[in-house]
């Protein structure tokens, strides 16, 4: 019997919540969850000023969940390459993307864009920390 791969990706920095639920979601879709994180230098260029933790220990913390199975780090902007060199049978990300704009989506034979959980993010707890410390 084949175990049904569920792939999801992200950047995971500060985990909250949000990111929990979202991760429980991504698994029910299967038997096995791989969790994409984006590396130090990707997450800088696509958020100027983070990470504010780094990829080893995100993912030491994202490999330690119960509903993650495995955990890996990509350099690129977009997990294309892994998702194309993975072929996993399903893509999973958050509801603040549309499946037609989800990267990946044409090599992925089953694509999810699961609950959003409005006002949960790492922007947020870091501006609430910025908030209290001014």
């Amino acid at each position: 019997m084949s175990e049904k791969i569920v792939f999801t990706n992200g950047c995971f920095d500060i985990l909250h919540a949000g990111h929990i639920r979202y991760l429980y979601q991504a698994r029910a879709f299967g038997d096995v969850l791989v969790v994409a994180i984006n590396s130090d230098a990707s997450v800088g260029r696509l958020k100027p000023g983070r990470p504010i933790v780094s990829q080893a220990e995100r993912a030491e913390v994202l490999g330690a969940l119960m509903m993650v199975d495995y955990v890996t780090i990509f350099d690129e902007d977009t997990p294309y390459e892994i998702i194309r060199a993975l072929r996993p049978h399903v893509l999973v990300k958050g509801g603040d993307w549309k499946i037609q704009d989800i990267i990946g989506a044409d090599l992925v034979p089953e694509v999810h864009s699961v609950t959003y959980v409005g006002g949960m993010s790492t922007t947020n707890i870091i501006n609430k920390i910025r908030e209290r410390t001014t």
